[in-house]
């Protein structure tokens, strides 16, 4: 496995523990639809959170949440509609970012942004 797939399976097991811990349940783990794929469906109360993760070793390149550009939120805003149409009994869906920098291998920032749509 590359470097950077083993950092963004560190960055999604890190990120499932924080949801966990603060009351989610963790419906899908890198949901598939039509060659699409959200890294975490996870439910609080009556509400789906899609959540991107978002994991950096260094920032070299910016802080993780920087790097979604306007085609992957299309992409998550479309796997949302297609997640809440085939569970239609929970009245609310929100698309949700997890950034997370980690040093040495260790995390050493964790970032929630909630309910986000641009």
């Amino acid at each position: 496995m590359s470097r950077n797939k083993d950092t963004g399976k560190q960055g999604e097991e890190i990120a499932i523990a924080h949801l966990l811990q603060n009351g989610f349940s963790i419906a899908e783990k890198n949901w598939r639809w039509k060659r699409k794929e959200a890294d975490i469906i996870a439910i609080k109360g009556n509400t789906i959170h899609l959540v991107e993760v978002k994991t950096r070793n260094q920032l070299t390149s910016g802080l993780p949440e920087e790097s979604i550009t306007q085609t992957k939120m299309n992409h998550l805003i479309e796997l949302a509609e297609a997640y809440w149409q085939l569970h239609p009994a929970f009245t609310a869906i929100q698309i949700d970012v997890i950034a997370i920098i980690l040093h040495k291998g260790s995390l050493h920032e964790l970032k929630v942004f909630e309910d986000v749509f641009f």
